[in-house]
């Protein structure tokens, strides 16, 4: 499976690259991620890429080849929506960040994004994440209430993600987390 991660710096895209990477390597499968490429401080687009197989050759995905595109902000998905294969699935938070370019005034943030989205001949799952987490008690868990709706659109067992989860997510923040990944995985998406 090849996914990428799109996000604004800050959303923890490493942090779910990292419970994806675990869940593989608990399924015994050979993965490569690839560091988070962009501009990793907060606020800056960033990218990573997780592939896992039987066996893996490279960390990086090419255009045009992943099976899922995970943005945890809607812009960026559609920034990276070209390295989806045909049938290929976009799941995007519905979360808007303004980028640089908007704050500063030399652009806008692309009115009607979601509209203009889903009139691509793609799977497009959109859930409010951000919702999610702040009624699971913390805005930051947004990234893994998006991923229980990546788990609801994989053959994966349920399980198999908490205990990913649980083995990565530091102890003091497992209960919200897990709390986030349950109500993604249950939404209505």
């Amino acid at each position: 499976m090849d996914i990428i991660i799109a996000a604004v710096g800050g959303q923890g895209a490493l942090l779910a690259s990292k419970v994806l990477g675990r869940l593989a390597q608990n399924k015994g499968l050979d993965v490569k991620m690839s560091e988070v490429h962009g501009m990793a401080q907060r606020g800056g687009s960033v990218i990573t890429h997780v592939r896992f197989a039987e066996e893996v050759n490279s960390p990086l995905i090419e255009e045009g080849s992943a099976d899922v595109v995970l943005a945890l902000e809607m812009l960026e998905g559609a920034r990276y929506i070209s390295y989806l294969k045909p049938g290929g699935k976009l799941i995007t938070n519905t979360q808007k960040i303004d980028p640089m370019s908007v704050i500063i005034g030399q652009q806008e943030y692309p009115a009607e994004l979601k509209e203009q989205l889903s009139q691509l001949d793609l799977e497009i799952i959109t859930e409010d994440a951000l919702g999610l987490a702040k009624e699971a008690g913390n805005m930051k868990a947004a990234n893994i209430a998006l991923m229980g709706v990546l788990a609801k659109n994989t053959e994966i067992e349920k399980e198999e993600w908490l205990t990913a989860i649980k083995e990565i997510v530091p102890e003091k923040f497992q209960e919200v987390n897990i709390t986030a990944f349950e109500l993604g995985f249950n939404s209505e998406v």
